[in-house]
């Protein structure tokens, strides 16, 4: 691997990297193992597809988003 092709952790700590995607992505995750909690918490329901199902699709938009949003945008400086 060349160093144009290797990971850079200087793109997670830097805030200009942060937008408004990031934000929404963070947003989805958060809520998704909130929602999990609260459900489990509430009703006493801690292994219900439905729920599952819910939280999933929360949990990995917010994680594809945030990676998509943090590593996927190159720019040319």
């Amino acid at each position: 691997m060349s160093n144009k092709e290797s990971f850079n952790f200087e793109n997670l700590t830097n805030i200009k990297n942060y937008n408004i995607k990031t934000i929404v992505s963070l947003l989805l995750f958060i809520a998704g193992i909130l929602f999990y909690i609260y459900w489990g918490v509430t009703y006493g329901v801690w292994t219900d597809v439905g729920i599952y199902s819910i939280t999933i699709i929360l949990v990995l938009s917010g994680i594809f988003g945030l990676l998509l949003s943090i590593l996927g945008e190159k720019k040319e400086e």
